[in-house]
């Protein structure tokens, strides 16, 4: 039977809320540019009911005000322990501007999407404010912005290198990726009485050294050296080859300890724990939390990143897809972290109890709704694994990658006497359902998978990402030929008859990413015609720290092969190859007859009267696709952006 929660069933936000628990003192206090949503899907509240679990007292303070007397950030006084800074589940420059730069018009994470309640660089604004009042109070940052700026980054909004978030927020600890392992270290080593300042040894973390101290002695690590921030300062390709190094121990099970100097310090980033295990997850999602937002909220509106996610399950971590401007890995990483079913069940049965729930899940999903208990056969053989992605250039021959665990937890939910229908809306990654590129798997299972996906839980629409037609760009991308893609599109379309449905097949696609020219996007523009496609809103690249993508932008080269790549940079060559998604628009029919003047079979493709349909005369397409350019949100299961893979 379901209760109406009370004020202290969350977490404090006031300095009166946390009277009412009786508390005069916190043991830690979150700083947070989100609004506080009570929900397995935002990293402030996992951070929070984690904290609260092993018996501390906890309050946050989420989106304070950062122009005024900063009463916000003194209302609870100091900590016990220790300050914890995020930005919140984005990076808040991808939340603040489009890739144009152009500034949002609204913030997903705040109450009736309004927009200004955070800084720019919003780890770093809150941290130093925090220095600045209390000295003598460690802070430790974490979540998606401080995870992703932890070495020397480029940052695309101030087109210019900047250091390690450490250096620039003055923190004393820095948590990347997703922070219950190393935060529960932490809150031990702490709750033994050892020093904030002695502890260098957690995984997962990383801190600042003066040059001239010794370095933490560790006997389970090895070191590697990047090159320097200055040095990078004055040399893209240094630059470059240091992103390989990050990756590849980013990715590792067996990973070195990395170093970076910068002026007269040394940034020391330990490697990552192991994946979570099944235990460790479950207990994550399994505090007790209300689902529901601060009831502080309720007059200014709904929150759109909750409103997405509310009647959703999340089933998995991490992704092994390696897409080159693909966040996800860097944060959660390459191994899958999977739930139990019992407690992805246990989730289900909250959410029917809820009040305004109707019988319907949104999404039982993931960062790729498909890679459910997907891991390696043989442990052994992925614990000296170094490749970023487990299927580019091709599936490894070790990956289990059955979708018979799926099929297993969709029935399961849709036997659920409350549940109506259960749809995926997570992104698949479409080339693990083709036999041809993915050789080693169970047609019989793909198959089985696919008609149950199409038959049983698509709302209409199916999303998938095959990113682009051209092979050169794709390979640039790490994502399959395009050809696969054609063979997905057969296999739906031939399921989509035998159901007698009219399902839609939603690809999403960039622009302007690194090693794609015009010309593919005219060949892109004509090959998706020919399918009968009707692209809009697509997505141009927005480069964002701690991608191969990204650092191809910046420096000009692939960061492993150390070969030149070709990016559009210039304004006018970024809108040049997006508006030709947009070939069906009558105003840009003069345009591309100048642009393509010396490929006539092109412009024959793409403005032909036979197709009268596509040349701008209003009348609609076959098939109306509308390919959000907004981010797909991450609730911390991904970055940035809700790319779906």
């Amino acid at each position: 039977m379901y209760q109406e929660p009370l004020i202290t069933d969350w977490l404090p936000i006031t300095r009166k809320e946390m009277l009412l628990r009786d508390w005069e003192e916190l043991d830690v206090i979150i700083v947070s540019g989100d609004a506080y949503i009570d929900h397995p899907a935002f990293g402030t509240a996992v951070i929070g009911r984690l904290i609260e679990s092993q018996g501390l007292r906890v309050g946050i303070i989420p989106q304070p005000s950062w122009q005024d007397d900063l009463r916000d950030f003194k209302k609870f006084g100091k900590p016990r322990m220790f300050f914890a800074v995020t930005a919140g589940n984005m990076d808040s420059m991808v939340n603040h501007y489009t890739a144009n730069k152009r500034l949002r018009s609204n913030d997903a994470y705040t109450p009736g999407g309004e927009k200004g309640f955070r800084p720019d660089y919003a780890s770093t604004v809150y941290s130093t404010i925090l220095k600045q009042l209390y000295p003598d109070v460690p802070i430790v940052i974490g979540g998606v912005e401080a995870s992703l700026r932890r070495v020397t980054h480029y940052d695309y909004w101030s087109d210019k290198l900047k250091p390690s978030i450490i250096k620039d927020s003055k923190a004393d600890l820095l948590v990347y990726g997703m922070g219950e392992q190393p935060l529960l270290a932490l809150l031990k080593l702490l709750k033994n009485g050892v020093p904030f300042n002695s502890i260098k040894s957690i995984p997962q973390t990383g801190y600042l050294v003066e040059q001239d101290q010794n370095l933490p002695q560790s006997n389970q690590w090895l070191d590697i050296e990047l090159y320097s921030h200055e040095i990078c300062l004055d040399d893209k390709l240094s630059y470059a080859k240091n992103f390989r190094h990050i990756e590849q121990e980013s990715n590792k099970v067996v990973a070195k300890r990395i170093l970076q100097r910068i002026g007269e310090e040394i940034v020391v980033i330990n490697p990552p724990f192991p994946t979570m295990t099944e235990k460790e997850i479950d207990a994550a999602f399994d505090l007790p939390y209300t689902r529901l937002p601060h009831p502080k909220y309720k007059k200014r509106g709904v929150i759109p990143a909750y409103e997405m996610i509310k009647f959703s399950v999340n089933m998995h971590r991490g992704c092994f897809g390696g897409c080159s401007f693909c966040t996800i890995s860097a944060h959660q990483g390459k191994f899958i972290a999977s739930r139990s079913e019992a407690s992805i069940l246990r989730e289900v049965e909250q959410m029917t109890q809820m009040p305004d729930f109707k019988g319907y899940i949104s999404d039982l999903g993931g960062p790729s709704a498909n890679m459910y208990k997907m891991k390696g056969k043989i442990q052994s053989l992925c614990d000296q694994c170094k490749r970023p992605s487990c299927i580019h250039p091709s599936v490894c021959t070790n990956l289990e990658t059955s979708h018979q665990p799926l099929l297993d937890i969709y029935k399961k939910v849709d036997e659920h006497p409350k549940v109506k229908k259960a749809f995926v809306g997570s992104g698949i990654r479409y080339d693990l359902l083709v036999k041809e590129f993915n050789t080693d798997g169970d047609e019989k299972v793909m198959n089985e998978y696919m008609y149950q996906l199409l038959d049983k839980h698509v709302s209409g629409r199916l999303k998938v990402a095959p990113e682009h037609t051209s092979d050169q760009t794709l390979k640039m991308m790490r994502k399959p030929s395009f050809k696969y893609f054609h063979l997905f599109k057969k296999q739906f379309d031939k399921i989509n008859q035998q159901l007698g449905k009219k399902l839609q097949l939603i690809p999403y696609f960039i622009s302007s990413h690194p090693d794609s020219h015009l010309e593919d996007m005219a060949n892109l523009a004509a090959e998706t015609k020919e399918m009968g496609f009707h692209l809009e809103q697509v997505q141009d690249f927005t480069p964002t720290p701690m991608t191969v993508a990204t650092e191809a932008y910046y420096s000009g080269y692939h960061p492993y092969t150390l070969e030149k790549v070709y990016t559009a940079r210039e304004k006018q060559e970024k809108l040049d190859q997006h508006r030709f998604f947009f070939w069906y628009k009558s105003e840009n029919i003069p345009w591309i007859k100048r642009v393509l003047k010396n490929s006539p079979e092109i412009i024959q493709k793409l403005l032909a009267k036979k197709n009268k349909e596509y040349i701008g005369d209003g009348s609609k397409p076959k098939t109306d696709l509308k390919n959000s350019s907004n981010q797909r949100f991450s609730s911390d299961r991904k970055q940035t952006t809700r790319r779906k893979k």
